[in-house]
């Protein structure tokens, strides 16, 4: 652990990540009131993506870690992503 590099992120980083964290939010709680009908759930789950991508990268700091971590966490979202997409199929084709 003493070999390890320490990485320094600026304030304002953190501050646009929390911004766009916020403006995720308020586009999710926007699109759960307007009538997309099936779709209202996947534009829900795209902002949740979104959000936790960037919690991933910058706040668990996954952006500095090593690349194979980074393929571990690709491995949960593709299983993620053929999970909800064999319940949408179901719920569509039912």
């Amino acid at each position: 652990m003493e070999n390890e590099k320490h990485h320094v992120v600026p304030y304002r980083i953190y501050f646009y990540i929390l911004l766009a964290l916020i403006t995720f939010t308020f586009m999710s709680i926007g699109i759960s009131h307007l009538n997309f009908g099936a779709y209202s759930v996947l534009g829900a789950l795209i902002f949740s993506i979104l959000k936790s991508f960037l919690v991933l990268t910058f706040f668990m700091h996954l952006k500095f870690d090593q690349p194979y971590l980074r393929f571990l966490i690709l491995g949960v979202f593709l299983l993620f992503l053929a999970v909800v997409s064999i319940t949408f199929t179901d719920y569509l084709y039912r």
